[in-house]
């Protein structure tokens, strides 16, 4: 019986501890006065600014979650969003004196540290201090050393100063720490990577070190179109004009939509070997194999333009146009071809009627991932940094409306 009631007393006193430890957990001693912590998480400030932010309206975020703080100042969350929240706004100064405060708090888990770590390096970079995030992202992996997030803005701070090197080491952890569905886009980045490698070597003259670079950007993913225009053009000032269009011949195969890349590579080579056949048949199988092909047009039309056949040449552009009229090229070619056949009045009229709905404009690239424009295609965004993410940008030509009485 005695053993009973000494068990009991222990079970009792444990459910006190715990009920104990949940009170303490749960409340705090403020001005004289307990306040609820759960309440912070519970206040309407809170869920309003949760609310904002998702809907992506800063100033009211900011606005209630910072009333909600108010409430409980020792709230680790709120402050580190608010943090966050401002360097968004470009108020990084302030950014960062809030979390370089939160990092000040004493029992701070090594978790915690970690995130306040990451939040102070990505105000660093925002604010242009790039040792200081480096060694933020550097910390951080001191404390969680497979934290991926560490690790991109790592890569992308030494990508931003062309490190190459050292990005390609980062990127090689990330890609160890994925799975296998996520291997082939860290193949693909590494790829881009090695690519830039290659380009240095052949900044310093070192050509065995720069093909060696693009081949192993080839073998780490087939359609680095980048790696196959570089390695055909150290192949060309070596004099291995054959293997040079065969290597830019790979970029027709695995990426059709780039041809154009290479078209006036080959159409060069072609010319110093003589052959005047080889360009134009390439031409023809493109549009062969794709009917809105309007670049294999223009090129083949430009080709016949200079070879003193400008009637041929104006066919094939405005079948060009007719696919893309707000591509400013075609119609500089075409006033050239316009130009030789002295304006042809037939001509001019079905050039008139092909573009009188027609907008030009000169950045027909845009980034996928953050919308950047750009004049020509670019392998690496500006803006967000992110490999391969430019598309060409189509606009087609506006339609009448069936009911327009004009």
């Amino acid at each position: 019986m005695n053993e009973s009631l000494t068990l009991l007393a222990v079970l009792v006193a444990l459910l006190l501890g715990l009920a104990a430890g949940k009170a303490w957990e749960r409340y705090k001693l403020r001005e004289g006065s307990w306040v609820d912590r759960r309440k912070v998480r519970e206040s309407p400030h809170y869920i309003l600014g949760l609310n904002f932010l998702v809907s992506n309206q800063l100033d009211l975020a900011i606005e209630e979650l910072t009333t909600a703080a108010d409430i409980d100042a020792d709230a680790f969350e709120i402050q580190l969003i608010l943090g966050n929240l401002f360097r968004e706004k470009g108020q990084v100064t302030r950014a960062i004196q809030m979390h370089q405060q939160l990092l000040q708090r004493p029992k701070l888990t090594k978790l915690e540290q970690a995130y306040v770590l990451l939040c102070l390096g990505l105000d660093f970079r925002r604010g242009g201090f790039v040792d200081r995030a480096l060694e933020a992202f550097t910390e951080v992996l001191r404390f969680d050393g497979d934290n991926q997030y560490a690790l991109l803005n790592l890569e992308k701070l030494h990508e931003e100063q062309q490190q190459w090197h050292e990005a390609y080491a980062i990127r090689q952890r990330l890609a160890a720490l994925a799975d296998d569905a996520q291997k082939p886009k860290h193949q693909a980045i590494l790829a881009f990577l090695e690519t830039q490698l290659g380009l240095q070597a052949l900044a310093r003259s070192e050509r065995a070190t720069a093909v060696s670079r693009f081949e192993s950007a080839i073998d780490l993913d087939t359609g680095a179109v980048p790696a196959y225009l570089n390695l055909g053009d150290v192949q060309r000032r070596e004099g291995r004009l054959d293997e040079a269009i065969a290597t830019w011949t790979q970029v027709i195969r695995i990426a059709p939509e780039r041809a154009y890349l290479v078209f006036d590579r080959i159409e060069a080579v072609s010319n110093e070997q003589g052959d005047t056949v080889r360009f134009p048949a390439l031409c023809h199988r493109l549009i062969d194999a794709n009917p809105q092909d309007w670049r294999a047009r223009l090129a083949l039309g430009r080709y016949l333009a200079t070879r003193d056949q400008p009637s041929e040449a104006l066919d094939l552009l405005l079948d060009s146009l007719v696919h893309n009229p707000h591509a400013l090229s075609i119609h500089q070619v075409i006033w050239q071809a316009l130009v030789a056949l002295g304006f042809n009045e037939a001509r001019v009229q079905r050039y008139m009627e092909i573009t009188r709905e027609a907008v030009f404009y000169l950045d027909p690239h845009i980034c996928m991932r953050c919308r950047y424009r750009s004049t020509e295609l670019l392998w690496q965004c500006p803006q967000c940094h992110e490999w391969n993410t430019f598309v060409e940008e189509r606009i087609t030509a506006a339609e009448e409306s069936e009911n327009d009485p004009h």
